[in-house]
């Protein structure tokens, strides 16, 4: 069952760039060179400074430097070679290795977002670079692909394609969902520890303010703090809803109280682009972390106290934040692949059931 207020006239951005392949090949091959030069300059010729770790901005831009040359290779082979389909797996893997450049980039918008800044300016931009890149090399890839609906041999836009009812994911799904929200618990209990006047690895609430203050905190956190509130509390409440979000049919549409929009079919890409971000943040943010943490556990290497007044304090604290973020990063990746799949435009053909065509069930297909 389709509505008709789930098309457009003149189709999505992806589609019109789809039937633009050399359009948004040109654009993609103008960000490679841009962010090629930009890196160039900030590690291997030292134009640009590096911010307060320079060693981590040097490794980043070497990295940036290195992957520009095969990625505007790839594009130049996709702009002389349409339709084949080596470009696409090109693109596809050169759109990898720029969202690894783009690693870390949520943390330099929840800096800014609360005013502390980021630790390098030009670590951030590539951050941000990459993170174009990967838009720019995906709907490139998407542009090479095949235009023919396998089913009925035509092409679909957002005029003739159908757009599946709300749905709600898997139960598979619904369990990877349940856990990363879940390994927020422990997270959130320490924080409810310092909030309420307890100890809790060897600080307390005012301990924590302190430590803040130190590290140069906004006033808007520092605020929060003193109420009570925790910035990252907060960010993990909004990233739980979008992890429900993706995976209930409610993530689909307007709610009611949004007035004007009430009912209508919420945009793919809105919660896609902030689950796809975290994903790319998180998940690998966590996995290294806790793999750090468990050759720190061991022995193998050094720990840094920080603020806490243990080694096996610090040990503790980083164990329940880098958990946390490695088990949601791997839940909002399986909620956002079900989400994309299951809110995909299908062919017209396949919606229905009985005399009206094959059924089309979406729902625990990923």
């Amino acid at each position: 069952m389709t509505d008709s207020m789930w098309t457009t006239k003149r189709g999505s951005l992806g589609e019109r760039w789809r039937d633009r392949p050399r359009r948004v090949g040109r654009a993609a091959l103008g960000w490679a060179v841009a962010q090629g030069a930009f890196a160039l300059a900030c590690g291997p010729t030292g134009a640009l400074p590096s911010g307060d770790d320079s060693r981590l901005t040097r490794w980043l831009s070497w990295y940036v430097t290195v992957v520009s040359v095969p990625t505007v290779g790839a594009v130049v082979y996709a702009l002389r070679n349409p339709g084949r389909p080596a470009v696409r797996r090109l693109l596809w893997a050169v759109c990898g290795l720029s969202a690894l450049s783009a690693f870390s980039l949520l943390m330099d918008v929840v800096g800014l977002l609360f005013g502390q800044g980021v630790d390098s300016t030009p670590r951030a931009v590539l951050h941000a670079l990459g993170l174009v890149g990967v838009v720019l090399l995906a709907a490139t890839a998407r542009a090479h692909s095949s235009t023919g609906c396998p089913r009925c041999g035509a092409p679909h836009t957002a005029r003739t394609a159908a757009r599946p009812a709300p749905s709600a994911a898997s139960r598979r799904v619904h369990a990877f969902a349940w856990a990363g929200s879940l390994a927020f618990a422990p997270y959130a209990w320490m924080k409810t520890t310092w909030v309420t006047g307890g100890t809790f690895a060897g600080i307390t609430d005012d301990d924590v303010l302190a430590g803040a203050r130190r590290n140069g905190a906004s006033d808007l956190w520092l605020t929060l703090e003193s109420w009570g509130v925790d910035g990252t509390a907060l960010l993990a409440a909004l990233g739980v809803f979008l992890l429900f979000g993706l995976i209930r049919p409610w993530g689909q549409v307007f709610p009611r109280w949004t007035l004007l929009l009430s009912g209508r079919r919420v945009p793919r890409w809105l919660p896609l682009a902030p689950a796809l971000i975290g994903v790319g943040t998180l998940l690998p943010y966590g996995v290294v972390g806790v793999g750090y943490v468990s050759l720190a556990t061991a022995g193998v290497l050094p720990v840094r106290r920080g603020d806490f007044p243990t080694a096996d304090d610090t040990l503790l604290v980083a164990w329940i934040g880098l958990t946390a973020f490695a088990v949601y990063g791997v839940a909002l990746a399986v909620a956002a692949r079900s989400y994309w799949f299951r809110t995909r435009p299908v062919c017209p053909g396949t919606m229905g059931s009985g005399a009206d065509g094959p059924a089309f069930r979406p729902l625990n297909a990923c």
